[in-house]
């Protein structure tokens, strides 16, 4: 568990890594119009989405254009988009840079739609395996992960808050950290289902970023999130 908080730096860039708990189910999804496949998007930013195919592999080339709508419970959003990278069973999507498309994606992803499909991960049964440390962990398919860390005394240890491109972290001790999500991936472990986060961290606090996070924070229902929690996430992001 100690590699979870563990930070691995490069010498090129400032950037870090983090391993964190990944949720088995997404229900943030894609359907290409020429295709019946359904994709997960792991992913999803105002300018493009990275998006994925279980148990199979994807056809589409690089730089091909793919249209298709993305679904989450509710709502639904047409797209168009050019791919940028693939692997075998995931694609890198930028958007159509128009302005009714980008408008529309803007709508999709303001923080109070957001924050109505955040689900409270630390709650859910059915066997999901929960690290042992992990207080709260919210999550909005694709937008969201928030996860607040505990000592052994039931203290806040550490809070790490991934909200579109947008990374956040305090640490006891250490202090808060903002920086740009680049990438995240699979890792296999035999006891957890885990993603590694790769971020380019900023030099000193960025004040837009933290901004963002603190209105993330403070749309928040105490039902997902106790007052104490919240109160004490908003007096770090100050």
């Amino acid at each position: 568990m100690e590699r979870r908080f563990n930070l691995i730096k490069s010498d090129f860039e400032k950037h870090e890594k983090r391993v964190l708990p990944r949720f088995p189910f997404c229900y943030l999804t894609f359907k290409a119009d020429e295709s019946t496949r359904v994709y997960e998007v792991k992913d999803i930013s105002s300018t493009g989405m990275q998006i994925s195919l279980k148990d199979s592999s994807s056809s589409f080339p690089t730089d091909s254009m793919l249209r298709g709508s993305i679904h989450w419970p509710g709502s639904h959003m047409d797209i168009s988009g050019t791919i940028k990278w693939s692997t075998q069973n995931r694609l890198g999507v930028e958007f159509v840079k128009r302005r009714e498309i980008l408008e529309q994606v803007g709508e999709f992803l303001k923080t109070n739609e957001i924050v109505k499909r955040l689900k409270p991960i630390h709650k859910v049964g059915g066997g999901l395996e929960i690290p042992p440390r992990l207080k709260y962990w919210l999550r909005a398919d694709g937008p969201v992960e928030l996860f607040i860390w505990q000592h052994g005394d039931g203290e806040i240890s550490k809070v790490q808050v991934l909200f579109l491109d947008t990374f956040f972290e305090w640490e006891d001790g250490v202090g808060a950290k903002t920086g740009r999500i680049l990438s995240k991936r699979n890792v296999d472990s035999p006891l957890l289902s885990e993603d590694e986060w790769v971020f380019n961290l900023d030099p000193y606090l960025d004040i837009e970023r933290l901004k963002k996070v603190k209105e993330l924070i403070s749309c928040i229902s105490d039902d997902l999130l106790p007052n104490e929690a919240q109160a004490f996430l908003l007096r770090q992001l100050s």
